[in-house]
């Protein structure tokens, strides 16, 4: 099982891809209170990836792997922020489409981050990281909070990490943001 999410795990950005162009194929026209609510998840979506891109020194990757363990900023509330970040990315691009493609795109992301990526994840950094990892993952909510504390919200911020690790992220938001408002058959 290690293999396939390694596999799955190189090539989740091709994977992205290919969930937003379903989406975008299942797409009917949003109207203007889907497109508001759709709109308002991807934005939050995006300041949460810049957030919790900023927050770590390594970024972006063909493999798992991570310079420090990161507890501070987004990662003090919730595990995974930039996974959560896409889940709202993806989730106002289906409010966008129109049911059938956020079923769809909900489906695909338990699958994909759920089941797989994340646990890979999780499996290096607990054999990297050991007990520190270890009691962080025992008060930290993979995808939801469990109890924030203002110390753990503190930590350095990297603007330079975030635009040099973030910006091909934020320009596929953009693009698929703008073809789901505009280019809908």
């Amino acid at each position: 099982m290690t293999d396939i999410r390694a596999v799955v795990f190189k090539m989740r950005g091709g994977i992205w891809t290919a969930l937003f162009l379903a989406v975008w194929f299942l797409a009917e026209p949003p109207g203007a209170y889907r497109s508001f609510f759709g709109l308002l998840l991807v934005l939050l979506g995006q300041l949460l990836r810049f957030w919790a891109a900023g927050c770590i020194t390594r970024y972006r990757g063909e493999h798992v792997g991570a310079a420090r363990l990161t507890t501070w900023g987004p990662y003090g509330v919730v595990r995974n922020p930039l996974y959560g970040g896409n889940w709202l990315i993806g989730a106002g691009w289906g409010v966008f489409a129109g049911w059938k493609a956020l079923l769809l795109f909900v489906l695909s992301f338990w699958v994909l981050y759920c089941a797989i990526i994340v646990p890979y994840e999780e499996e290096y950094l607990s054999k990297t990281f050991g007990d520190a990892y270890a009691r962080y993952h025992a008060g930290t909510g993979r995808f939801l909070p469990r109890g924030i504390s203002q110390d753990r919200l503190r930590g350095p911020f990297d603007f330079s990490v975030l635009w040099r690790s973030e910006r091909h992220s934020f320009y596929v938001t953009l693009a698929g943001t703008l073809l789901l408002l505009f280019f809908v058959r």
